[in-house]
């Protein structure tokens, strides 16, 4: 598994507490594939409250994706909502929780917040 992806539950699991998903509640697992085996990541939000563990449990959404491409969108070079329509990653389950996924990922590499973009006048850095 890929230092990236690691670090991306890693990162949701330290959080704990996410405001931008505050009335959400609902159950992801993904299932990345690689050398025809699957590494399992479960993740459990209720009321903001975000838990991550690797077990292979029912979710109401499950994502299916190869590890090369979901290490692109753990590094923010890739965006799930695109990802699904492009067939890049699969899912079973409820939309409703594939489009909070967006609110999960990195920004892609260069991005600035809207805020930052206007109070520079637009200029990139």
């Amino acid at each position: 598994m890929s230092e990236a992806i690691r670090k991306f539950f890693n990162a949701l699991e330290r959080h704990g507490h996410e405001r931008l998903l505050k009335k959400t509640n609902g159950t992801i697992r993904f299932d990345l594939e690689r050398d025809h085996e699957v590494d399992h990541w479960f993740v459990e939000i209720r009321g903001g409250t975000v838990r991550v563990s690797q077990q292979n449990r029912n979710a109401d959404t499950v994502i299916h994706s190869d590890t090369t491409f979901f290490d692109r969108m753990a590094r923010g070079e890739a965006k799930p909502l695109p990802a699904w329509l492009r067939n890049d990653i699969t899912f079973e389950g409820q939309l409703r929780l594939i489009l909070l996924l967006e609110r999960l990922f990195a920004p892609p590499p260069g991005a600035r917040h809207p805020r930052t973009a206007a109070r520079d006048g637009g200029r990139q850095e």
